[in-house]
């Protein structure tokens, strides 16, 4: 399709994102090209100081050229440019036409008319007909006033650039960034987080009798609900309803819902953010929400107590909001207000997730909640609580049908829950987490995947052993054998280590270059001995260097473990001590009087196993070992450093003496002889 007629302009990014290329090359065309026989078409006007350009050339010169990577630039062009307001009118705002547009496309899909042939009587008539109480279009077609006809035109165009008026509502609604959408912008979330939350309802609704129903109470609230329309498709038949409030953010949400042809139906809010929904549901809500994007803490609980208040046993909520919000430490009003909800029974699951599902604030993590029945026979000191902590595990696909599966099993009474085998989650009482006073996940860390069941790794150790059948390790090594569950100690928060005195974090130094030699002296420890423990050149630092340079700088102790968090998470143990840690290494150093616990190459080896994108050191879940295992352990893994140390030096020695071999004879200085040559004869032969 080839637009025409109607002026459409673009800007360069716009040209950018339509030819499939980055910015930076356009204005390289626009430059190359201007002393050619097709230069680069002359910007048409500024809008804000932004040039504009006609797309119709635009896209004949991309076309004659050749340029970009979009051979279909001449029918997308709709979906990246800009209706251009007449000369006799001023500038139109782009959020007015942003609304007008998708409510355009809304009653293009509502009243399966093509728009643009269509008065504006008609057109308002029509948009009367499909929306005769106001909800969610009416008011923005009768506000584009002259304009409406040209829009309806352009929507018409849209649609065929985007093949139909969904995916071209979509399109728009991509651009939320773009078009300075702020409240859109602000509260997107990644496709993880709406694919897990959006099965986590599903998988609940599931459960619930009747026809799936949805409701989303928050203000503007809609990309959780379209994707559970999505992922249902049109096997599974749904009700969604959507929060009847003032404001663009909501009547935005209702047309989305609409245009994609969706059964759906208002819910009434009262001023107070009270409603009310009638037998079994699902209620699904992100905070903050579109229609209300700057919500402080206290204003995100109350709205989900608006939504545990109204709610029976029939119902079930997932909710996903800020993890400062649902699960970190809380005090004051907002502290007292979620430990209500805590109380009122409903609150079945807490889930940390990791950074990065918001897209505004990729540094943020979230946390979901799922509320579920009360359970009002179960004595209020003896219910539960489940609590889940995946902040540091991707969402993969596997992760997360098994954290919906955990979720699920939340919702069963105690039997249920005792038959599921829990991979992410365990339970805790709510009376334990009513008296804690910080994160409601503390030690709920997902377990590590490498972790081996009890039976099977003695077992597997004996095996080794016979294999392996070294004196040394075989007389150093004690006997093993499986323990139950109660001769454990749970990992503990290395925050929480340093509180209770078990641990000291001392800070690296920061060495000048000059100061370091590769000499003698006192070794240095820093990211480049982490990152490549048994390769490079040592470094040292002369000790009255050290001493008279850097006053305030320590010495490491035997037992220190050295750590870093970039490139990646790293960590060695200074067994020796004396040296001297260099920035941005760091020391956790272990009480030896009360070590909590704690062996050094346990905690080493729990830092070397987190993630590449876990940086936040203090969140990190420690493994411990009780007092009478602490010494043989350390004395084991000893025992086991040293033939590793061995092993190394062999193959070092190996790789030497094939060296040497290879250079000998293939340089003409060295020749092989048969070994059987100069074997004696045979017994009997002589």
């Amino acid at each position: 399709m080839e637009v025409t007629g109607t002026a459409l302009r673009m800007s360069l990014s716009d040209i950018a994102a339509l030819a499939q290329v980055q910015r930076p090359v356009v204005s390289m065309w626009r430059k190359r090209s201007s002393s050619t026989a097709l230069p680069f078409p002359a910007a048409k006007g500024h809008l804000n100081g932004v040039e504009l350009f006609d797309a119709v050339e635009v896209t004949a010169w991309l076309h004659a050229t050749g340029r970009g990577n979009n051979p279909e630039a001449r029918n997308d062009v709709a979906i990246f440019a800009r209706l251009a307001s007449p000369a006799s009118e001023a500038p139109r705002d782009s959020r007015q036409t942003f609304d007008g547009l998708t409510s355009l496309l809304t009653l293009k899909v509502i009243s399966g008319q093509s728009l643009g042939r269509m008065s504006a009587a008609q057109l308002l008539d029509a948009a009367d007909e499909a929306d005769p109480d106001d909800v969610f279009l009416y008011t923005e077609l009768e506000a584009l006033g002259s304009a409406l006809t040209g829009l309806a035109s352009f929507a018409d165009r849209l649609a065929d650039s985007a093949f139909s008026a969904p995916a071209a509502f979509e399109k728009l609604l991509a651009h939320r960034f773009k078009e300075g959408l702020r409240e859109q912008s602000d509260t997107a979330l990644t496709d993880a987080a709406l694919k897990l939350v959006g099965a986590a309802a599903r998988e609940l609704a599931a459960t619930l009798d009747g026809r799936p129903v949805y409701v989303d109470s928050t203000p503007g609230g809609s990309d959780v609900m379209l994707r559970i329309a999505q992922q249902a498709g049109e096997t599974t038949a749904a009700t969604f309803l959507a929060a009847d409030l003032d404001g663009g953010a909501s009547r935005l949400a209702r047309r989305r819902l609409a245009v994609h042809g969706t059964d759906n139906a208002p819910v009434k809010i009262d001023s107070n953010g009270a409603f009310a929904v009638s037998g079994p549901a699902v209620h699904v809500a992100q905070y903050p929400a579109p229609g209300n994007p700057e919500a402080d803490t206290t204003g995100i609980l109350s709205g989900i107590e608006n939504i545990a208040l109204q709610m029976d046993d029939s119902q079930r909520a997932v909710i996903i909001a800020p993890a400062r919000v649902l699960c970190d430490a809380l005090s004051g009003e907002a502290g007292n207000l979620r430990s209500d909800l805590l109380r009122s029974g409903r609150l079945r699951a807490i889930v940390k997730l990791q950074p990065g599902l918001l897209r505004a604030k990729p540094r943020e993590p979230q946390a979901l909640w799922v509320l579920g029945p009360s359970y009002a026979d179960v004595p209020i000191a003896d219910r539960w609580t489940m609590v889940a902590d995946v902040s540091t595990t991707a969402l993969t696909l596997d992760v997360s049908q098994d954290l919906i599966s955990d979720v699920a099993a939340s919702m069963g009474d105690r039997a249920t829950i005792r038959a599921h085998s829990f991979r992410f989650a365990r339970l805790v009482q709510t009376r334990i987490l009513l008296a804690r006073h910080g994160s409601l996940v503390k030690g709920a860390a997902a377990k590590s995947s490498t972790a081996a069941p009890c039976a099977e790794a003695a077992l597997r150790i004996e095996e080794l052993l016979h294999a392996l059948s070294s004196p040394a390790s075989g007389s150093l090594l004690p006997a093993v054998e499986a323990n139950g569950p109660g001769d454990r100690l749970h990992p503990a928060a290395v925050q929480d280590l340093l509180n209770a005195g078990n641990l000291k974090y001392v800070k690296g130094v920061r060495l000048q270059a000059e100061h370091i030699n590769l000499r003698a002296g006192s070794r240095i420890l820093g990211r480049e001995e982490l990152l490549e423990p048994h390769g490079g050149r040592p470094r040292f630092i002369a000790l009255l260097d050290f001493a008279a340079k850097y006053p305030a700088g320590r010495l490491t102790e035997p037992g220190d473990v050295i750590f870093c968090t970039s490139p990646r998470p790293a960590a060695m143990v200074d067994t020796e001590g004396g040296a001297v840690v260099v920035f941005p290494a760091r020391i956790l150093r272990i009480d030896r009087g009360d070590p909590g616990g704690l062996v050094p190459d346990v905690v080493a080896a729990d830092i070397n196993v987190r993630p590449d994108a876990d940086k936040n050191w203090r969140t990190w879940q420690l493994r411990r070992s009780p007092d009478r295992q602490r010494r043989p352990l350390a004395t084991a893994l000893g025992a086991l450093q040293h033939e590793q140390a061995r092993a190394r030096e062999r193959l070092k020695q190996l790789e030497e003496l094939a060296t040497l071999i290879t250079d000998g004879v293939a340089g003409g200085s060295l020749t092989l002889t048969d070994p059987m040559t100069h074997a004696g004869p045979e017994e009997g032969t002589e």
